[in-house]
């Protein structure tokens, strides 16, 4: 189950604790083809998680429209599903009953339980499913959270840098990990990233976004053939290349507007 995601002339305007408006978003276009992997990368409050949760329905425009398969977004859906920076799980639960979450929301428990163990082998934490957030590793805890967002079947799964706080080696162990769910899902996903090095390796295509306001400077196809090597000739070529998108987009100067 996949999906095409078309944002037009998306704005966003919020205020901030001192009462000043503040654009996060100025005239964002993108369209997201059906079963693509899209990394959104940019300075930090450039807006990316703004866009995201546009996305996911969890706030809405002040200007332009979100579409999936050319239905308006307005809410949130189990068919976009979102995985939170820190992974979001509820403490109280354990890692199988964090998992089953969504069906129990959704009220399919009863007729889809087979799908927790099913998710759990997926993400690789036979053994754990009795085990509490505080008792399993961030990289568990956060492939608990994609086991969650994903046993819904969503048609597009939203990132939020699920792996920033992670060390190097859980991080690159998680990278594979979701590239092998969605070559196996073959589902829409969209990551946020700081690190160019996971939107290379794992990517179809990459956002680059200003400072804010934010607005998206370029968009540059990955074409490398997978699986890719980190250390490769032509892996490095490209980095050096999107570091330098990266800093002319830093250093054009911004528009200002008056709120």
């Amino acid at each position: 189950m996949s999906s095409s995601i078309s944002i037009t002339d998306v704005g966003r305007v919020y205020t901030d604790t001192d009462g000043n408006k503040v654009t996060a978003l100025q005239d964002v276009s993108l369209d997201i083809r059906e079963g693509e992997f899209v990394s959104i990368i940019g300075p930090s409050g450039c807006g990316k998680t703004t866009l995201l949760r546009l996305i996911a329905g969890l706030d809405k425009p002040r200007s332009g429209s979100l579409t999936i398969d050319g239905r308006d977004i307005t809410d949130v859906s189990p068919e976009r599903g979102y995985v939170f920076q820190q992974g979001g799980l509820f403490p109280w639960l354990t890692v199988e009953k964090n998992i089953a979450y969504g069906l129990r929301a959704r009220k399919v428990f009863k007729r889809e339980r087979e799908k927790v163990s099913e998710y759990i082998s997926m993400v690789g934490l036979d053994g754990f499913e009795k085990s509490y957030p505080h008792q399993i590793s961030g990289g568990m805890a956060q492939r608990v959270a994609i086991a969650r967002a994903l046993i819904n079947e969503p048609k597009a799964l939203l990132l939020d840098e699920p792996m920033g706080a992670l060390d190097s080696f859980t991080r690159s162990d998680l990278q594979d990990k979701l590239l092998e769910l969605w070559k196996h899902k073959r589902i829409t996903m969209i990551l946020v990233t700081h690190d160019i090095d996971e939107a290379i390796y794992l990517s179809d295509r990459i956002v680059i976004m200003t400072p804010r306001p934010g607005r998206i400077n370029r968009i540059i196809d990955v074409d490398l053939p997978r699986p890719r090597h980190r250390g490769g000739s032509e892996f490095l070529a490209m980095r050096k290349e999107i570091l330098e998108l990266f800093r002319l987009a830093q250093a054009e100067p911004q528009p200002e507007y008056m709120i």
